[in-house]
């Protein structure tokens, strides 16, 4: 069996590729975190309470959490928003060019898990603020409404 030097040059190129594009693995754990509390393409309104129960979603005290936004989008949608899918804002915060849906859920009472209630969450489409590093989203900022 011959091995086509064509073929040796397109496996090195794939390599380079996926090493030059991977995650660092001191993000890997803040980016899962962001995941957790915030990628939400199937969530609705319904399911705030539920859905913030059941990924063990608090405030950084380790009370209920006042407001989690989830962005209704698919992680490859909201990762190309730390590059060309947005707009630097200064510091590590970029702004996506696209308005992307959101269901936002206030707490409406409780202080510690699993006493935490919130309310019927609210949806829009706004263009959102996220913190990223090394090209990976890590925190969610915040929102502008669209109009």
């Amino acid at each position: 069996m011959e091995i086509h030097q064509s073929a040796v040059i397109l496996l090195l190129v794939l390599c380079v590729s996926f090493f030059t594009h991977a995650q660092p693995p001191q993000i890997k754990p803040r980016y899962q975190k962001f995941l957790n509390q915030h990628l939400g393409p199937d969530m609705n309104k319904q399911k705030c309470t539920s859905e913030i129960k059941k990924r063990d979603i608090t405030a950084i005290t380790g009370g209920c959490k006042d407001v989690n936004t989830f962005i209704q989008a698919n992680k490859n949608q909201i990762n190309t928003v730390c590059g060309k899918g947005g707009t630097p804002q200064g510091g590590n915060l970029f702004k996506s060019n696209q308005p992307f849906p959101v269901i936002t859920c206030k707490l409406q009472s409780g202080e510690r898990p699993p006493k935490c209630e919130y309310r019927k969450g609210k949806k829009s489409t706004r263009y959102i603020v996220l913190g990223c590093e090394q090209g990976w989203p890590v925190h969610y900022e915040g929102g502008t409404i669209n109009p």
